[in-house]
């Protein structure tokens, strides 16, 4: 396993933890390494072009890990070379994923019911690449099948170089709370570091559970959409510092640098600036022609073929907003890439305007905007023109 700068990193979370959205986070410090979004081997190896987008990086967010799924080890071990050609850091299998579209594809949380065969698929990628093969896992299928401790020495034995628990069911979806407990168990049952994830939404929290449970590190989802300072402010805890007051106008300023983001994704961008994989599977970096894939990046890239966690359901319902007695703005409506970004941030604020005053007021405002300077003043409005 690569060595890591701090015990933390960012979870993958479908449609949302894009490339703009980790470097913003790695910029403000503490985060050791970032997931991508769950990218499908048989897309990665049939080189279809809104697969092979999921599986972009940056230099700016090494160390990075590209998570696919499958279930044939064939498939599974050519993705991996694909991962490898791309010039990611780590490849990880995901194996906790409890939506049916994915599990029913004998993919995702549904190998915890057949540990043997995992095993097999990491068994086959570890001998088909150099670069580290990691598994991203449940509790288990339910509360009958618990059994991420004898996964976790299977996959360990099979070639893996580290482990992350998700510490619910695949049954409990995003219910309940994460078992602990559990992932401390999984962590004394292996040699390789193992990585807890679950329930992580206050900095203190981090420490807390990694000491708790004896694990490796902590690995944060839901926690960064709320509060991308989040690793900062656990790293500074861990060095016996204060950690970072985050002021409201430092939370505007995000959502703006995050628009600017999408809006410039593949624009005019240095030759070496971006990893892909072009539709023949070899890796590239830089492509020019990416200056054109704004037409392609039009809708929410790819989220219709994974159909991946509840993050999906809040993006489409996002783009079906059309309230009444929305304000008119002199702006045209957004159609396109402007649209998809507009949707991106309403999707991402259904995490981000928790906990504080005013947030509900604030998601209703950004639904309602139907234009880029629209939504751009609904953040000026709120973060920085606010009556003190």
């Amino acid at each position: 396993m690569i060595p890591l700068s701090s015990p933390f990193g960012m979870a993958p979370m479908a449609g949302m933890t894009d490339t703009a959205f980790r470097r913003l986070v790695k910029r403000k410090g503490g985060c050791a390494l970032v997931v991508t979004e769950m990218v499908s081997s048989e897309g990665l190896v049939r080189g279809i072009d809104r697969t092979l987008e999921y599986a972009e990086f940056t230099e700016e967010e090494r160390p990075v890990s590209v998570q696919i799924f499958g279930g044939d080890p064939e498939k599974m071990a050519r993705a991996a070379q694909v991962v490898e050609k791309i010039g990611a850091d780590v490849v990880d299998v995901n194996m906790g994923c409890p939506v049916p579209k994915v599990a029913k594809h004998n993919a995702g949380c549904s190998l915890m019911r057949e540990p043997e065969h995992a095993a097999t698929i990491i068994r086959a990628m570890a001998r088909a690449v150099s670069i580290p093969v990691t598994v991203k896992m449940r509790a288990g299928w339910d509360d009958h099948e618990v059994n991420a401790p004898d996964l976790a020495r299977r996959v360990e034995d099979a070639g893996a170089a580290a482990i992350a628990v998700h510490g619910r069911t695949a049954a409990q979806s995003y219910s309940g709370n994460a078992d602990w407990d559990l992932i401390g168990r999984v962590a004394e049952a292996v040699r390789i570091p193992v990585f807890g994830n679950g329930d992580c939404v206050e900095a203190a929290e981090l420490l807390e559970r990694k000491r708790h449970a004896g694990v490796a590190g902590v690995l944060v989802g839901r926690g960064v959409l709320r509060n991308p300072w989040i690793f900062a402010q656990a790293a500074a805890l861990a060095r016996g510092e204060e950690p970072v007051v985050v002021s409201l106008e430092d939370r505007g300023r995000f959502l703006l640098d995050y628009i600017d983001l999408l809006l410039n994704e593949g624009v005019n961008e240095p030759t070496g600036f971006r990893h892909v994989a072009n539709s023949a599977g070899h890796a590239s970096l830089g492509l020019s022609e990416v200056e054109g894939r704004p037409s392609s990046a039009a809708a929410p890239v790819g989220l219709a073929s994974l159909g991946l966690s509840e993050v999906e359901g809040r993006l489409s319902a996002a783009s079906r907003l059309s309230p009444a007695g929305s304000v008119e703005h002199a702006s045209p409506a957004a159609r396109g890439r402007q649209r998809w970004v507009i949707n991106k941030i309403r999707a991402l604020c259904a995490w981000y305007t928790r906990g504080f005053e005013g947030g509900s007021h604030l998601r209703v405002s950004i639904n309602q905007a139907n234009s880029i300077p629209a939504l751009r003043q609904t953040i000026a409005d709120f973060f920085f023109e606010r009556p003190r």
